[in-house]
């Protein structure tokens, strides 16, 4: 029983947690087992290497650790770097905000650049910064590459070639939460030394499971490492690796179960044609924004994401309102504007195991909330410009040809 019962299906629409397709719910749908009997050594050892598959990478190793993203990103931190080391960090929303806090909580020297909520990272500073660093004191760039508080993404390829043109070793490490196996994803060609991201997004898992991908460049540098980390230490984890048992300490078996059937969700369909989808999902929504004659809190077509659009109200309407509305009348689950956009904003999440007639009932919704909350948007508008859009854009589904 619903702890807050509502007819039909609750229409999840935040930009995370996202909706559970029924493969994977029942993949979870077991008992426990005990994880150091064969049939789970097996099973993780298959998903390491798939794994991989979705962050584009031949040469990475991947760690999955019982953890949310917040685990993930402190894993990615504390096995590269020592306390007092110099990173370079982009302040663009709440959650890069986060990670800035962190990083600074951990000790380390951060040098925060900030941008306006609704632009990307400023690497026209990164390269004066990066020029300016003949002595190469700069241990790390941290981004997130898709910030979901404003719907912003970054240009990974433009950090890597900054990198690269000043002949700067340090380190890129990359929030991929809200991204990866949803976007345009690519960590051995971006040169990308730690990637990482989380089960309850467009893995369209619960909650639970961090999932850190670290380039060669970042093992080696792990074993110089001075921060402290016991639950997150990769070398914990390699060291049952070469065992062939894989876990220094007890997995989730349930969750195990669940990313084998949610790979096997991504790979039927293929990883290029699900990043299409959500291409399609993200220019549909932001057309029906468009017509309903609001405005989208990223400020410039090349930072639009695909996973998550922020739309901005008129002064006078409260985006809590709309959120709270949504989910008080239409049983629908739209984000919150956080911090500096709180009330300024809501935010329509389009990614995960998606389809275009759910994005549809869900623009359907929003229209009957702009209308509830006083303002005159004409009932059809967005869903009619969306619909044209999909209508002609939307491809055959592959197994069913």
């Amino acid at each position: 029983m619903d702890y807050v019962y509502g007819p039909g299906r609750n229409h999840l629409f935040v930009p995370g947690p996202v909706n559970i397709p029924e493969p994977v719910l029942r993949a979870m749908n077991r008992n426990n087992e005990d994880y150091r009997s064969p049939a789970v050594p097996a099973l993780t050892k298959t998903l390491l290497e798939d794994v991989k598959q979705i962050f584009k990478t031949t040469s990475g190793t991947p760690f999955i650790f019982p953890t949310t993203g917040t685990g993930a990103w402190e894993s990615a931190l504390t096995n590269t770097l020592s306390p007092g080391d110099r990173t370079v960090s982009f302040l663009i929303g709440q959650f890069s905000l986060l990670w800035i806090d962190q990083q600074q909580r951990l000790g380390f020297n951060v040098d925060v650049v900030e941008s306006d909520w609704g632009q990307g990272a400023n690497l026209d500073i990164l390269e004066d910064k990066l020029a300016a660093d003949s002595a190469h004191t700069i241990k790390a760039i941290c981004i997130v590459h898709n910030e979901t508080a404003t719907g912003v993404t970054n240009n990974l390829a433009k950090v890597r070639k900054l990198l690269d043109d000043y002949r700067h070793p340090a380190l890129l490490l990359v929030d991929g939460v809200s991204s990866i196996c949803a976007l345009d994803f690519r960590m051995d060609e971006w040169g990308v030394d730690v990637a990482l991201t989380g089960s309850q997004k467009a893995l369209s898992l619960p909650t639970g499971m961090g999932i850190v991908c670290a380039s060669p460049k970042a093992l080696e540098a792990s074993k110089t490492a001075k921060s402290v980390r016991v639950f997150f230490d990769w070398n914990d984890y390699l060291k049952f690796y070469k065992l062939g048992t894989y876990w220094p300490y007890t997995p989730s078996i349930q969750l195990l179960y669940g990313l084998r059937a949610a790979l096997d969700l991504i790979f039927e369909e293929g990883l290029d044609n699900v990043i299409a989808r959500h291409a399609r999902l993200g220019k549909a929504t932001r057309l029906a924004v468009e017509a309903w004659g609001l405005k989208n809190c990223t400020q410039k077509e090349e930072w639009y994401s695909d996973t998550v659009t922020a739309v901005l109200v008129p002064p006078h309407i409260d985006g809590a309102e709309v959120v709270r509305r949504a989910w008080k009348r239409y049983n629908l689950s739209l984000g919150l504007g956080l911090n500096k956009v709180a009330g300024k904003v809501f935010r329509i999440g389009h990614l995960g195991n998606l389809n275009e007639l759910q994005l549809l009932g869900c623009l359907a919704g929003v229209e009957m909330i702009l209308k509830d909350v006083g303002y005159p948007v004409e009932l059809g508008s967005g869903v009619g410009a969306a619909s044209a859009y999909l209508q002609n854009n939307i491809p055959l589904i592959p197994s069913r040809i």
